[in-house]
């Protein structure tokens, strides 16, 4: 029995049964290794053990993220404290500055938002979803069949972004905040500037500077004109005014957290998908998806990078791959920022199967409609960025300090994330650090250490090597499979048949980077999307509000909660943060 790894969790829940309506077996108690592998072949015996001798002999990289020992858990405590410590340090400083002279232009530095402790008509609810998450969250996500998890973490997330909103009220809180005199909704009403859509286009960046003639809100001016072409649209059907746009950031933006798990399940296991469900439902980021465009910004992106994920794990590449890039080339027209998305799919691409080059052609293919459809139409998105650039430094752009924002920036990313994705960061951080010294293990297996999954086998033995495998299994095989078939596949399947492309069946063990066990890839995709932030943050162009522009950012950062032990003390964090934060000020998104 491992002592270093936590007795208190949930176990993974085991897949669906197969299809021919079979009981699935269920996890065989502690065995002698000739009776945990009745009927295996000789040859799949000899691979499982030598595959556990290699194991033996290599770094233990899953155990330093998944570990469970005090060591790692005073340092997971550190890393909250002294983000916290930053965010008191921004605070206090900022204070001083935007009472000095004024240059910060925010009332409740570092967040944009002002000062005013209030409970309304969503406190009730959001404390109610709140103690729910928290109390059966980490159980229902072990348990609930992949199929029915997905929609309940939409559903979820959608309730506790609308309660968060309805902190503040109806009006205040949802229906009025796409309609005030910067965002989208004043070129439709009560003057429609966008009647004739081709002309809009052709002349948009001839309204970007503040000295040109009705130059545009600034958050028109600040983006590519699908963000605002979408609430045109959702006008020309029907769908008009601040409550439906509110509505729409709110429901679509809340799908940005299943794109987010199905992505981790396809690179990196369906055990932390599960582990990494309850803090995507309850992300203080929900403060500002509720009711910010950059909410919908970010679902839109977190499709794009999970369908890209499917595309180079052999799920439908063809078809994934062009949607992918479909929706990679609309997010470059919804927010010029978004373009640091392809820092977060450089690190999705390798993450992939050895045939993960394939669907690229499809991608780039995708790649290229958007823009090609906006340039025809008349939109130059590269002189309308110049144009911004020039427009960004008129404003308070041109303002505001640098040498604050570039840090303050980042206390406002740890009030978004939440002190349970700083713990979770620091443990990422590190495994890429030794992945990158060259201590990654040589065979790691999908679902090995993870926390609460308790060696119950001697060390060496099969079973010991895949803890919650059937009895026969290949490594990385799915319950229910033939021996030799491939990961993913259904059971009976012919050997390299293509899997399921479903996104209810989406997960797959990758191929490549056998050295890499499942909790080192996911390492990998966090502290990408974090590397993307710092960028956005060194360019100069995010001095402030980035608590809701950084928004498609910090949603990837989320998943590194999936290596904390005891998760339900960091769901409490996580919860009160962004109780306190709705109910202490009110913010401008």
């Amino acid at each position: 029995m491992n002592r270093d790894l936590p007795r208190d969790l949930p176990r993974e829940h085991p897949r669906d049964s197969p299809r021919d309506g079979a009981r699935a077996p269920s996890r065989a108690p502690s065995r002698a290794p000739s009776q945990g592998l009745p009927g295996a072949s000789s040859r799949a015996l000899s691979k499982i053990l030598s595959r556990a001798r290699s194991q033996a002999r290599s770094p233990d990289l899953s155990r330093a993220l998944l570990g469970d020992r005090h060591r790692d858990i005073r340092r997971d405590q550190s890393a909250a404290l002294a983000a916290a410590l930053l965010v008191l340090t921004a605070a206090v400083v900022g204070y001083a500055i935007e009472h000095r002279d004024g240059t910060l232009f925010v009332s409740a530095a570092p967040l944009y938002g002002h000062w005013g402790p209030h409970v309304g008509p969503g406190t009730a609810a959001a404390i109610a979803v709140a103690v729910a998450v928290v109390a059966y969250g980490p159980l229902l996500a072990a348990r609930l069949s992949w199929r029915r998890l997905l929609p309940a973490v939409w559903g979820t997330a959608t309730v506790w972004t609308f309660s968060l909103a309805l902190i503040d009220g109806w009006e205040r809180g949802v229906a009025r905040r796409l309609t005030t005199r910067y965002e989208y909704l004043q070129v439709i009403s009560p003057v429609d500037r966008f009647h004739d859509i081709p002309a809009a286009l052709r002349d948009f960046t001839h309204h970007i500077l503040l000295h040109s003639p009705d130059h545009w809100p600034p958050h028109i001016a600040g983006h590519p004109p699908a963000a605002t072409l979408t609430f045109v649209l959702l006008d020309r059907i029907g769908l008009g005014g601040g409550a439906w746009a509110g509505v729409w950031c709110v429901t679509v933006g809340a799908t940005a957290a299943v794109a987010v798990l199905v992505t981790v399940r396809v690179l990196a296991g369906e055990a932390l998908a599960r582990r990494t469900a309850p803090f995507l439902v309850l992300a203080p980021a929900a403060v500002w998806m509720g009711t910010s465009a950059d909410g919908y910004f970010a679902a839109v992106a977190a499709w794009a990078l999970a369908l890209l994920a499917l595309a180079v794990t052999g799920h439908r590449p063809r078809t994934t791959g062009l949607a992918s890039g479909l929706l990679l080339g609309l997010t470059a027209y919804l927010s010029y920022g978004l373009t640091l998305i392809a820092v977060i799919a450089g690190a999705v691409l390798p993450l992939g199967r050895r045939s993960r080059l394939r669907p690229l052609p499809y991608v780039l293919a995708g790649l290229t409609v958007v823009p090609v459809v906006f340039t025809l139409l008349g939109f130059n998105w590269w002189e309308a960025y110049r144009v911004l650039v020039t427009r960004y430094y008129e404003g308070a752009g041109g303002i505001r300090p640098y040498g604050y924002w570039v840090w303050a920036n980042l206390a406002c990313t740890v009030l978004i994330v939440g002190p349970a994705t700083v713990a979770g960061l620091r443990r990422a951080g590190a495994a890429v650090l030794r992945i990158g010294a060259g201590l990654a293990p040589r065979s790691r297996t999908a679902r090995e250490h993870l926390p609460g999954t308790e060696r119950e086998h001697p060390p060496g033995t099969a079973q010991e090597l895949l803890p919650g495998t059937e009895p026969g299994a290949e490594p990385g095989a799915e319950p229910g499979a033939e021996p030799g078939a491939e990961p993913g596949a259904e059971p009976g399947a012919e050997p390299g048949a293509e899997p399921d492309s479903g996104v209810a069946d989406a997960g797959v063990r990758p191929a490549l980077h056998p050295g890499l066990g499942t909790a080192p890839r996911l390492a990998v995709l966090v502290i990408a999307a974090l590397l993307a932030l710092l960028v956005a943050d060194l360019s100069g162009m995010s001095k402030a509000e980035t608590e809701r522009i950084w928004l498609p950012f910090a949603l990837w950062m989320l998943p590194a909660a999936a290596f904390l032990p005891r998760p339900r003390a960091w769901l409490v964090a996580q919860a009160t943060l962004a109780l306190l934060l709705n109910h202490l000020l009110l913010t401008g998104w």
